[in-house]
């Protein structure tokens, strides 16, 4: 049972997705790449709504919601752990929002296929 820190995730202040939201995607996303397994234990409300500055309300709620997706389960005197027998979404399903998003924006400025691909296979090769 490996317990994670709150510095495992982060917000886009930015960002038009709810903070409780990017956290919940962050969660399946860490479950899919296999970085949280099951039995493992999250970090506190506190200890994430600290590191972030951000409400405690808003990261229980993403924790209550990924609870009742069974992907997290409630243990006392522990905390929040990755759900024995959690199914994650696989990870292309993951990624095909934003793929969509894309697309979507490819058409409107009306790019062919062929350059939208060499485009995104180039980003993909590029390290930060």
């Amino acid at each position: 049972m490996a317990m994670h820190t709150a510095a495992l995730f982060s917000i886009a202040t930015g960002s038009s997705d709810p903070i409780y939201r990017q956290l919940i995607e962050q969660v399946r996303r860490l479950i899919a790449a296999g970085v949280l397994k099951q039995g493992d234990v999250l970090p506190s409300v506190r200890d994430v709504a600290l590191a972030l500055a951000v409400n405690p309300m808003t990261v229980s709620k993403a924790y209550n919601m990924l609870e009742t997706e069974g992907l997290l389960s409630r243990a006392r005197g522990v905390g929040m752990l990755v759900a024995e027998g959690s199914k994650p979404q696989g990870r292309e399903n993951l990624l095909r929002p934003a793929l969509e998003r894309a697309a979507a924006e490819a058409r409107q400025l009306e790019l062919d296929p062929d350059t939208v691909l060499q485009l995104f296979a180039k980003i993909l090769g590029e390290t930060k």
